[in-house]
């Protein structure tokens, strides 16, 4: 299965005007999303270590929106009702598994320590130490992501630990 992404006028109006102040890198992910391509064929195309991420980011802030999903055999369908953003987290449940919010904190921490190593971004370290809920560590995300993604060992990984951590988180 696959998604293919196109342009909002939104995203027109950008490739035209350059008003969104996107920089270089994500402007020309946004040029290259057709609403042919699926997310993989864009992968190939272009090598991008956090294209998941970007492309959520587009979604987001209203420049691209789902264009067709396809099927195992290739065939489109135009979804019937909006679908969840790429980097959406899970809908949390009603009351809070400690043992779901120690496995989250402990991949954050660990994934930290392994990629930008032990001493790099103790403010992230120690907020996660201290979240108390999945609130509280959903506003790391961002910065453990960044931080993650500024070593070549972890833009090679990112797509894996961003989607892990958001089975958890």
């Amino acid at each position: 299965m696959g998604i293919a992404f196109a342009k909002t006028p939104k995203g027109h109006d950008e490739i035209t005007t350059k008003a969104g102040g996107l920089s270089p890198r994500v402007r020309r992910v946004l040029i290259f999303v057709d609403g042919k391509r699926t997310v993989d064929e864009l992968r190939g195309m272009l090598q991008s270590d956090d294209l998941q991420h970007t492309l959520g980011m587009l979604e987001e802030e209203g420049y691209i929106e789902v264009a067709a999903v396809l099927d195992e055999k290739g065939r489109a369908s135009i979804p019937d009702a909006p679908l969840p953003s790429i980097t959406a987290f899970r809908s949390l449940p009603d009351k809070t598994n400690p043992k779901e919010l120690d496995m989250a904190k402990n991949y954050m921490m660990n994934s930290l320590k392994a990629f930008v190593g032990p001493y790099s971004h103790l403010t992230i370290v120690e907020a996660v130490f201290a979240a108390t809920s999945h609130e509280a560590l959903r506003e790391q995300f961002a910065p453990w992501f960044a931080a993650i993604i500024e070593t070549t060992q972890g833009k090679r990984r990112a797509e894996h630990l961003r989607a892990e951590l958001l089975k958890v988180i």
